[in-house]
């Protein structure tokens, strides 16, 4: 048996045991990198830890510890009803807002992760707090993100028009990018409706009335159960309340007045630290993970009482979970496992047969590593077969490129980690869970449809 065959068969059974025996994966992940490094791939631990995501790392622990912070003095709160406020109180909205926030950012030239890490855990605060499903408003900040990464000014955009451009292959920097684009729309639209978006349509809204109190209008879910009246709820379901609830919805659903909520010195300063975020990265070309945890080094040292359980609010287990992954994952890449798939496959002598498997390989693959490295690796092993005419190379540039992005709601992937991580209030083990079975949807469909819509008709 091939050592790539046996790295491969390994990471099968990680996640068999993981899932059976409730043991963190990412501490199997470890122990399996420490295993088939040593003894299959005789990597020494230099090669092992390689492989280990040190930005991600930093990523998922500055962001979610300068967000314990905000949650801590009420900021997220404050931007909650902010965001009531801008829809006019169309709770449904907030999604698409969201959706539309990321695409803006990341078409404009933000790095996907970058985006997701700055509005994802705004846009999650808000779904605990009126229960939406996290999946739902996960999944929309995701795709949102992706469905602007590849307009031509974008950094995903620019990096797959410049090695077509390499490999002098045809391309079409406007079809990339509506190709992508369009494909994450739908699939947002899909979700939304799969994950109750049509019941927040059906809830009503939350109005600002009575000189700027919020009260709510509909079914929204209690923030605080009335004693003997309705069930207590995990974030994400949406049974239908009891008489008695719904008599009191308004009273007992309504956010608290706005009033209640001023802008403190720790909340103002705190917000001008989410706009130190933003500005640093998407100007400033600052790291987002070693910039959101010195702003919050330096919250905590100003206000420490308000900041002192933030540390402890870190998503330590999601950490451990993605960063042990992703070394395994750097184990295969250095022994040569993803090259050895993608190479068999590119020697395939019937075109359409290999164009599909590379969709999926580079679905696969993206779930766990680099987007923009699957890519870059994918895209030169289809010029062989793009050059014998068969296969337009613009459809086959459009479905590597949103094969390979599309599945980053993965919680393996860094967008899908920092989904996962900045969720409050949540059963991160069932939310985890949620996030694989979606992200395994992903991988199976979205490939093969893309496939049948761009490679097969020939485009290009």
């Amino acid at each position: 048996m091939s050592p790539e065959l046996i790295s491969i068969l390994v990471l099968a059974v990680v996640f068999v045991i993981a899932t059976t025996r409730s043991i963190n994966m990412g501490a199997l992940a470890f122990a399996a990198a420490f295993a088939v490094g040593t003894l299959v791939a005789d990597l020494d631990a230099d090669g092992i830890f390689a492989g280990f995501p040190g930005d991600l790392f930093v990523v998922l622990v500055g962001v979610t510890y300068l967000f314990a912070i905000a949650r801590s003095n009420g900021t997220t709160d404050w931007l909650v009803h902010a965001s009531v406020r801008l829809v006019r109180g169309r709770v449904a909205l907030i999604p698409w807002v969201m959706f539309a926030l990321t695409g803006a950012l990341t078409a404009i030239g933000a790095v996907s992760p970058a985006a997701v890490a700055i509005v994802a855990p705004i846009a999650l605060s808000f779904a605990a707090r009126y229960g939406i499903s996290p999946l739902l408003m996960g999944a929309m900040v995701v795709h949102g993100a992706q469905g602007g990464g590849f307009s031509p000014i974008s950094i995903y955009g620019s990096i797959v028009n410049g090695i077509v451009e390499r490999e002098k292959l045809p391309g079409n920097e406007v079809t990339l990018f509506l190709a992508s684009l369009i494909v994450n729309l739908v699939i947002a639209a899909v979700v939304f409706v799969a994950c109750g978006g049509l019941r927040l349509w059906r809830q009503g809204s939350v109005t600002e009335v009575d000189g700027g109190a919020l009260k709510g209008r509909g079914e929204l879910r209690d923030q605080q159960q009335p004693t003997g009246t309705g069930t207590t709820t995990d974030p994400g379901t949406h049974p239908s309340p009891s008489p008695t609830t719904t008599a009191t919805a308004t009273r007992e659903t309504a956010p608290a007045p706005t009033s209640s909520l001023p802008l403190t010195p720790p909340r103002i300063a705190t917000l001008l630290s989410l706009v130190a975020l933003v500005v640093a990265v998407l100007v400033l070309d600052l790291d987002a993970g070693l910039t959101a945890i010195t702003l919050a080094v330096v919250l905590s040292a100003v206000w420490p009482d308000a900041s002192r359980k933030a540390v402890g609010e870190i998503a330590w287990p999601t950490v451990l979970l993605i960063c042990g992954v992703l070394t395994y994952v750097g184990v295969l890449d250095e022994m040569g496992t993803i090259t050895w798939a993608g190479e068999g496959v590119g020697g395939i002598g019937v075109p359409l047969l290999a164009a599909v498997l590379l969709c999926y390989i580079g679905a696969i693959v993206s779930a766990f590593a680099s987007s923009v490295g699957i890519m870059g690796a994918l895209i030169p092993l289809a010029v062989p077969f793009l050059a014998q005419g068969e296969i337009g190379a613009v459809g086959m540039v459009a479905a590597l490129a949103v094969s390979a992005t599309v599945v980053d709601v993965s919680p393996f992937s860094t967008n899908g980690a920092l989904v996962l991580a900045a969720a409050p209030d949540v059963d991160r083990e069932r939310f985890f869970r949620q996030l694989m079975v979606y992200g395994g949807i992903v991988v199976a469909v979205v490939p093969a449809v893309v496939w049948l819509l761009m490679v097969v008709p020939g485009w290009g």
